[in-house]
C-alpha cells in the first residue's frame, strides 16, 4: 500500500506539469503538415487515448534514412538510436547501430524486433513506413502503434515522423501513474532516436559526398 501511494503521489503531482508540457511533448518537431499526413496504419488503434507526433527534419534524401529504420531492434540487430542504459535497465538487449547492417534490411509484418514481442512489425512500406506495436494477442491493459516514416521535403531532404497511436483499455491507479510516467518517458526516448537517426542518415551523406541541402530549424524546439 506504501508503493501505491507514492505512485499515486507522483501521478498527481506529474497531472499539473503535463497539463502545462504535455502538448507541447506530444508535437515535437513536427509542422501541421506532418501531422496532417496519413500514416501506415493510422486507424489500427480505435479511439485512441494519446495521439504523438514528432519530427525532425534531416539533411539527406528518404533512401539514406530508411536503412537505419529498417534494422532496429534487439540484437542482433540495430537498436533503437536511443538511450542504450535505459534500455537495458528495462531488459532490452541493445546496442547503437554506428553503420548500415545489410543482414537486417529485410523485415516484414509479423517480425518480433526483440525478446518480449512489444516491438513486433504490424505494417511496412518499405523505404517509407514501419510500424511496431505488440503482438495482437498480447492479453495486455493497452494497445498500440508506433509508426515511423519518411518523407521528401521537397528540397532533397527528408521529414522523418515518430507518430504513436496508444488506447488504454482499463484505468486502475496502477496504470494511470504508469501511463503518467512512461508518457515522460516516450518523449525522452523518441527525441534521442530522432537525433541520433538525423546524426547517421547525414554523416552518411556526407561520406557519400552528397550536397546536402540548407537545413531549416526545427519546428517547435528541444526537451526542456
Amino acid at each position: 500500500m506504501a508503493l501505491l501511494r507514492r505512485l499515486l503521489f507522483a501521478a498527481v503531482a506529474a497531472t499539473g506539469a503535463a497539463a502545462i508540457a504535455r502538448p507541447r511533448l506530444q508535437q515535437w518537431g513536427s509542422t501541421p503538415a506532418d501531422r496532417a499526413r496519413p500514416m501506415l496504419l493510422d486507424d489500427e488503434i480505435p479511439r485512441p487515448t494519446v495521439v504523438t507526433n514528432r519530427a525532425i527534419g534531416i539533411a539527406a534524401p528518404p533512401e539514406l534514412v530508411w536503412p537505419w529504420l529498417a534494422q532496429v531492434g534487439d540484437l542482433p540487430r540495430g537498436g533503437y538510436y536511443s538511450f542504450v542504459s535505459i534500455e537495458r535497465m528495462l531488459g532490452m538487449k541493445v546496442e547503437n547501430a554506428t553503420r548500415i547492417m545489410p543482414e537486417h534490411q529485410s523485415v516484414a509484418a509479423g517480425d518480433v524486433l526483440d525478446g518480449k514481442g512489444t516491438m513486433t512489425v504490424r505494417g511496412v512500406t518499405p523505404g517509407e513506413c514501419l510500424v511496431l506495436g505488440p503482438r495482437r494477442d498480447a492479453g495486455l491493459d493497452f494497445d498500440s502503434t508506433w509508426a515511423l516514416g519518411v518523407y521528401p521535403d521537397g528540397d532533397g531532404g527528408t521529414r522523418f515522423v515518430s507518430r504513436v497511436h496508444a488506447r488504454y483499455f482499463r484505468w486502475t491507479p496502477m496504470t494511470v501513474a504508469a501511463f503518467l510516467i512512461l508518457e515522460w518517458g516516450q518523449f525522452l526516448m523518441e527525441w534521442k532516436m530522432l537525433r541520433e537517426v538525423k546524426r547517421l542518415a547525414e554523416q552518411l551523406a556526407w561520406e557519400r559526398g552528397l550536397e546536402l541541402p540548407e537545413e531549416e530549424p526545427e519546428a517547435v524546439g528541444h526537451p526542456g
